[in-house]
Order: C-alpha cells, then sequence, then structure tokens
C-alpha cells in the first residue's frame, strides 16, 4: 500500500534549520528531544512514538491504545504531520468489512529515522553534561 507511493524525495532539506529544545527533568535526569522545524511546526517524542506505533503495528487504533491515546488525538496529529511535510508521513485505508489500516510512506519511514538519529546523538551529548549542572542545583531543605 505505501511501498509505490510517495517515493520522491525532499529535494529542500529542511532539516538544517531545525531548532532543537531538548527538556530535562532533574531528579530522574531523563530528558525529552523536541525539534521544532519552522514556527508551530515541531516534532518531539509523542510525534514520534506515534509514527513508530503506526510502523510497528499497521494501525492508528493499535497506536493510540498503545500510547494511552484517543484515537481521534492520533487521527489529528497525524493529519497535522501530513500536512506539514512536503509528503504525506502516513498513508491510511479505511476501515470496515475489508478492515482497515495505516504505513509509514517512504517519507515518514526517513522522518523517523531523522528524528530518532538526532534524538540518540542530543541525548548522548547532553547527558554527558547534565550531572553537572545538577549539581550546581539547590538541594531540598
Amino acid at each position: 500500500m505505501c511501498d509505490s507511493l510517495y517515493r520522491k524525495q525532499n529535494s529542500s532539506d529542511t532539516i538544517d534549520a531545525m531548532k532543537a529544545t531538548l527538556k530535562a527533568k532533574v531528579p530522574g535526569q531523563e530528558m525529552q528531544f523536541r525539534v521544532e522545524l519552522k514556527y508551530s511546526v515541531a516534532i518531539g517524542p509523542g510525534k514520534a512514538d506515534i509514527l513508530q506505533g503506526i510502523r510497528d503495528t499497521g494501525s492508528l487504533a493499535e497506536t493510540a491504545r498503545h500510547l494511552g491515546m484517543s484515537y481521534q488525538r492520533v487521527w489529528t496529529l497525524v493529519g497535522a504531520m501530513n500536512q506539514d511535510f512536503v509528503q504525506p508521513l502516513v498513508e491510511t485505508q479505511r476501515g470496515g468489512a475489508s478492515r482497515g489500516g495505516a504505513c509509514l510512506t517512504e517519507t515518514g519511514r526517513r522522518v523517523l529515522d531523522l528524528y530518532r538519529n538526532a534524538e540518540r546523538a542530543a541525548v548522548t551529548a547532553v547527558s554527558r553534561k547534565l550531572p553537572a549542572l545538577v549539581e550546581l542545583l539547590k538541594q531540598a531543605p
């Protein structure tokens, strides 16, 4: 279903213009990597998890259940991602007797891979410096 469509590569590499944000939670030193691609267009752990869930399950509903989100929320975020990129990231097939489904397009797979690679690199880089920042925090009385 997805393999034959949307094979054209994204010719304009807007990836270079990304603005990244890491959100660190100090007690567990957990980090979240969020990238603002342009004004009001971002990809972070939530959208990446949705893409990964669709890739792994082939289903919006199953992805929603697995992530503890409503189906409507997943559908809305997929719609937004499909509008934000030059080509859709997710292709859907309507349900019913023949059972519907969803899969990542080539562009969707590429976006997920680029995000996850950037996330790993950023978390690795920041985690080296985070303990020094945590040491400078005031301790609870």
